[in-house]
Formats: C-alpha cells, structure tokens, sequence
C-alpha cells in the first residue's frame, strides 16, 4: 500500500516547468510573443488570433528522473526503479507540467503609423503545476523508520502547487522616441482549481537507548489548501461542465496582475529588452477547503504500532488526538509566479535595402544574434535559465529561430522555430530538446508551441 501511494506522489509530482518562452521571446513575427514582452517592437497594424488555435503551447520536465527510468522494459523490477528513482534524488529536484491554451487574442495600432501606440488583447487558459521531490516522505513510504534510526525526517520536504485558470488581460505599447518602447498589460485572473502547499514544517525522528528503549517524536505543522473542488466532493448535484465555464468566465476565484516590458535600441543594429510578467496574486473565498496536520507527539517505549484496529489501538488513538486531521475552511491567498525576461541582440545583413529608422524600430535585417536571461519565483531557489540564439529571415515570408538553452532541466536543450506569413495568414511552430525525441521515453523536458494568426500589415510603414 505505502508503494502504491508513493507512486501516485511521483505521478502528481509531475508537475510544472519554468514556463520559459525562450523560442517565442522576441520573435516578433509572431503576435503571441506580446504576451512575453507587452513592450515588443510590433509591426504590424494588427492582428486576429483564430479561436482555441492562435496559441498552444506544453510544457513538461523533471529534473529528478524520465519516464524511461520507471518503466523501461529491461528486466528490473519495478518496485526496485522506484527505489532507484527516489534515492538518487534530491529535495531540490522538481518535476513540471505547464499548459496554456490561447481561446481568443487580437491587437491593432491606435492612429496612424507615426503615432507607435498599440493595444492588444485576449483570454488564454492556463495550467500550472509544480511539486519538489518530497525525499523523506518517500524514504518512510517505501522503508518505514526502521533502519533509520536517527534520522530526522523533514515534513519540509512537502512543496508542492497546481492551479487551473483562466486570464483576461487588455495591453498597451508606446514608442516614446526613437529608440523606446515602453509596454505594460493588466491581468484578471479567474481560478478554477487550485491547490498548494508550500509552508509546511515539522520533524520525525526516532532514537534508542542502551537498553532498546525508543523515543519516537512527531512535530509537524502541514497545511493543504485547496478551493474550487468542494462542490465535486459534497454530494454535487449539479452539471459539471456549466460550473467549469462558469468559474473560467470569471466566475472563480479572481485576482489581478501586472506585465511590464520595453524595448531599447543604443543603435540601430543593437536591441535591448526586458519584461517582467504576472506581477500578481489571486485571493481565494470560494469552496475552500484546508487541511491541517498540526500538534505534537512523544512515545517512550517499545516501538509503537500506530495503524488502527491493531494491539496498540490505544497509541493510535492518542496519536491522532495530539496530531489530528483537522478540516477547515480558511480564505487563503496564492502569488503569481514571478517571471522576468532580458536579452540584448546584435542584427547585421542588410534585408531590405533600406536605412529608414522612421519609427525607431530596428533596421530590417536577415541575421541577429543574440542572448536571453530567464528567472521565475518558485517557494524555494529561483529558477533559471540562459540562452543564446540565431535569427534568419530565410524569405520574406519564413523566418527562423535556433536556440541553445542551459537551465536545470537540460544541458543540452536545442531548439526550433519557424514563423510563415502567406497573404494575411500567420503560422508559426516551434519546439525544445530537439535532441531528446530520439527516445522521449528518456527526455527530462520537452515542450512545444504552434498557432495560427490572422495579421495585417501596415503598408504605410516606409521599409
């Protein structure tokens, strides 16, 4: 039983990567890379996302451990890759799950071409989820406290959060001069499920004397708090599905955020930019239900047995009144994770035969370089990630973007994306860890993001 339940630990701890949009990040053919910089230097004077296609994207990691080490056909007992998966592990490593799924998106230009400003809108669907590897509480899944006398267990080691949202967010850009673009987007967010638990605390340790008298002391003080899933779980008579779009059209549990971003050219083949994103939280007062394990407990004795119904009943019996389960309905606040985006690029190439700078806009050219810094707050370390890249404009309707990315997933994380504009239609496909779809059994991250756009190009722009 311990086993079965510490698998499905490792199942629901796959959970969410750094939601890093390192492929989409400034490629401004695409008008879904406003929703990682609201201060992109766009060009054109609008745009229409097609419905539920404009923007797909997944995101799935673990730094721990793949697929490919749990259920490899080579002769190893399971139980025995479990127990291979959960010692080589660390407290720090984390297993990811990121989705977001565009349903409606637009943007134009306010005035004419020499005015800069820009408005963009939309509602994307997002969910996120990410769990650190709970290390003792496997340990004691799998072998008990047995043979680890002496050994303190960390209740700490519980971190984990998942949320399921809908975002309404309205933007607006500025080119405030010849070389800046300032940018910044409001965010409604509406919760449809949630659930975290991420400050938890407490020790178990068990110890023993010369004469084989143990001393077994529990400490904890853990909290899970959950909202949106009461009406499934109290004899819900009503129709799913309703409830469900009735809470993603913000009738959830609501919060507001914050984007800002600029774009910057020192000269005219040099660009600077940075963006920081989902600067917001979301307070939950609708179905909430927490969980609490809090008290303390100290046996002196021989070992205690502590499932109920056994001989020991009486020590089962004042463990869960010194620690019970208590259930509580507790408003409770959750934070945006925090994510910031920075990069500088160097184009050369002449695309266009053209040295007009009119809007303050780069030069046109067929090649850039360049390099991208990411980082996203999580309840322990942030996480990180670096990337250099290659642009090409191939033709005047496909365009080409090649990554290298370091984080904690992967070191050897290549990536690809490509942009087509045919007429007003805009198609674009990209994809990460390319190297690991050889064997994706085997992969520790993978992710990908394609869409289709409907874009209108400013033909007075004078290029």
């Amino acid at each position: 039983m311990r086993k079965i339940t510490l698998f499905f630990v490792l199942l629901v701890s796959i959970g969410c990567i750094s939601q890093n949009k390192q492929i989409l990040y400034n490629f401004t053919s695409i008008p879904q890379s406003l929703l990682t910089n609201p201060g992109l230097d766009v060009k054109y004077i609008g745009f229409i996302g097609i419905p539920f296609l404009s923007g797909v994207s997944a995101n799935v990691g673990s730094s721990g451990f793949s697929a490919y080490d749990l259920f490899a056909k080579n002769g190893v007992d399971f139980n025995a890759k479990l127990r291979n998966v959960v010692f080589s592990t660390s407290r720090k490593d984390k297993l990811a799950i990121n989705e977001q799924i565009e349903v409606v998106s637009g943007g134009f230009k306010l005035g004419d071409w020499q005015s800069g400003s820009y408005v963009s809108f939309g509602m994307y669907q997002e969910m996120d989820l990410l769990v650190y590897m709970p290390k003792d509480y496997a340990i004691v899944m799998l072998d008990g406290n047995k043979d680890y006398v002496g050994k303190v267990f960390d209740f700490g080691d519980l971190n984990a959060r998942g949320e399921l949202l809908s975002v309404f967010h309205l933007g607006f850009h500025k080119n405030i001069n010849e070389k800046l673009i300032l940018g910044a987007r409001g965010k409604i967010y509406s919760s449809i499920f949630n659930i975290e638990s991420t400050n938890n605390s407490g020790y178990f340790y068990t110890k023993t004397d010369a004469n084989t008298i143990y001393e077994q002391v529990i400490s904890s003080n853990v909290m899970v708090n959950t909202s949106g899933f009461t009406n499934y779980t109290d004899y819900y008579s009503g129709n799913t599905k309703s409830d469900i779009l009735k809470k993603t059209l913000l009738g959830g549990n609501l919060g507001l955020g914050l984007d800002v971003g600029l774009t910057y050219y020192p000269e005219k083949n040099m660009q600077f930019t940075a963006s920081i994103l989902d600067v917001g939280f979301i307070r939950h007062t609708k179905e909430v239900r927490d969980y609490r394990f809090k008290g303390y407990y100290r046996h002196l004795g021989l070992t205690p047995d502590f499932e109920p119904g056994s001989s020991g009943n009486g020590i089962y019996q004042d463990f869960i009144k010194a620690i019970p389960l208590d259930t509580l309905n507790v408003k409770y606040t959750t934070w945006r994770p925090i994510k910031f985006n920075t990069s500088f690029q160097y184009s050369f190439g002449d695309g266009r035969n053209s040295e007009c700078n009119c809007l303050g806009n780069e030069i046109e050219s067929k090649n850039a370089v360049g390099a991208q810094l990411f980082a996203m707050t999580t309840p322990r370390s942030p996480l990180m990630a670096l990337t250099a890249y290659y642009k090409r404009q191939i033709f005047k309707s496909l365009e080409m973007k090649a990554t290298y990315t370091l984080d904690s997933f992967s070191l050897k994380n290549i990536g690809l994306g490509l942009s087509t504009t045919i007429g007003k239609v805009n198609f674009y496909f990209l994809a990460d860890n390319l190297l690991e779809y050889r064997d994706v059994a085997k992969a520790n991250s993978l992710s990908f993001q394609f869409g289709l756009n409907i874009i209108f190009p400013d033909k007075n722009t004078p290029y």
